[in-house]
């Protein structure tokens, strides 16, 4: 299975497939981050003691992901699917990314 990357409905970025431990994750400063896990949470809101990875913050004080912020603004409400469809990866076998 190709690597999946799900925008979680006001959650985290979450990266998932068989092959996740071919995903290499890199700080600013070019220090390897180790997630822990067979998936990989991304923290979206910007307010986990865990970042970069998720730590559930965001439905502790409310995050609403821009798409849903903007439907609210527009009026439309906030009546939203759980996940936006997934976007794949591109990936070669045998290499990081």
């Amino acid at each position: 299975m190709a690597i999946t990357i799900t925008i979680r409905n006001n959650g985290a970025y979450l990266i998932a497939g068989d092959d996740v431990a071919q995903v290499t994750i890199v700080d600013h400063e070019g220090n390897v981050v180790t997630p822990k896990g067979k998936n990989i949470a991304l923290c979206r809101c910007g307010a986990s003691v865990t970042k970069p990875f998720c730590d559930g913050t965001h439905s502790k004080i409310g995050f609403r992901g821009a798409e849903e912020a903007q439907r609210t603004a527009d009026g439309a409400g906030s009546a939203t699917p759980d996940a936006v469809p997934a976007v794949q990866a591109a990936t070669e076998p045998g290499t990081a990314s």
